[in-house]
């Protein structure tokens, strides 16, 4: 498991990864009280992929690497509130592919919220 700076936890599952909301991410936007997905097939770090309203802030998040999506978690927008949870199974947001694995090793080993 790897994390990025904007907040999210990403873990590689063979040639394929899925990621979600870090701890981190979740403390520095608070209880997510909506969400849109802004993008169809890809996510990239220069784009924003997600709009969300949480208690600390409403805003755009880019992605944690640039990727092409196999598929959105899509139960998201009628419950946001799933990406408040601790659980992975709840609080993911993607499963993506085409991710370069340089990019990918070069993420964090720890989520960076003391």
């Amino acid at each position: 498991m790897k994390y990025s700076e904007n907040g999210f936890w990403v873990e590689k599952i063979d040639t394929h990864y899925w990621f979600g909301l870090s701890e981190k991410g979740q403390d520095d936007l608070g209880d997510i009280a909506f969400l849109e997905f802004l993008s169809k097939d890809t996510i990239s770090t220069e784009e924003s992929f997600m709009g969300v309203e949480a208690s600390k802030a409403v805003t755009e998040l880019t992605g944690p690497l640039n990727a092409h999506v196999l598929k959105w978690h899509e139960a998201l927008e009628k419950h946001p509130e799933l990406l408040n949870s601790q659980s992975k199974d709840d609080n993911w947001i993607a499963y993506i592919d085409q991710v370069d694995d340089e990019a990918y090793q070069s993420l964090k080993d720890t989520s960076g919220l003391s």
